[in-house]
């Protein structure tokens, strides 16, 4: 990458990581996804429950990998017998690994759902939620950041699903409801009501859509 985009990323982290703390939530930057897993890794006790939705940048940066040892219990929900059951279990877990469809840059997240396991297990039950957020998803304000997640995270995720949605076919949301459509739940962010339970790393790299 660019030095000086490293460099003005790194400056547009700490705004962000700014926002995310007047909104109690915890902020962190990475340089690399080694930096990235490190930190995530920090913040996760041994032994810790762990699950998660379809988080790809989690596992680009081996965090998902890594927790699927002895040492911590990962519910593994395309493993188990009942699936339903094990996205259940999210909802008391220790730890919840999840990313953003996109942010903004004072600090609000934004994320779009289908089945909404995902946006209703960010927005309450995990006692902690650890974001692995690239610095391509961050976006001037919540509209954009809005656009962002409709226009170009759901026609990606819908064509790596190979669902029959019409973003999947012209790449731009077309505000369809499609029985296959995943844009159902809308999460907005934008403060935590409780310290110590969210937080979110920012990573200098391109990951996930």
């Amino acid at each position: 990458m660019n030095e000086n985009i490293v460099k003005r990323n790194e400056l547009w982290a700490q705004k962000v990581i700014k926002g995310l703390e007047s909104r109690n939530m915890s902020g962190y930057y990475a340089a690399s996804k080694e930096e990235a897993l490190m930190k995530a890794l920090e913040l996760i006790p041994k032994g810790s429950s762990i699950t998660m939705g379809g988080c790809m940048s989690a596992q680009e940066i081996g965090l998902v990998d890594a927790v699927k040892t002895p040492e911590y219990r990962f519910i593994d929900r395309y493993a188990a017998p009942d699936r339903q059951a094990a996205e259940r279990e999210a909802y008391s877990a220790d730890v919840y690994l999840a990313s953003a469809n996109a942010m903004t840059e004072d600090g609000v997240l934004v994320n779009i759902d289908g089945n909404a396991n995902r946006v209703s297990a960010i927005a309450y039950g995990p006692k902690k939620v650890i974001f692995i957020v690239s610095m391509n998803k961050i976006c001037i304000d919540v509209d954009s950041a809005m656009k962002r997640a409709r226009n170009v995270a759901a026609p990606i995720n819908a064509q790596r699903f190979g669902l029959a949605t019409p973003c999947a076919k012209t790449g731009s949301c077309m505000n369809c409801k499609s029985p296959d459509t995943i844009c159902c739940q809308f999460l907005i962010t934008r403060y935590s009501k409780h310290p110590g339970r969210i937080h979110v790393i920012l990573v200098n790299e391109n990951l996930g859509f």
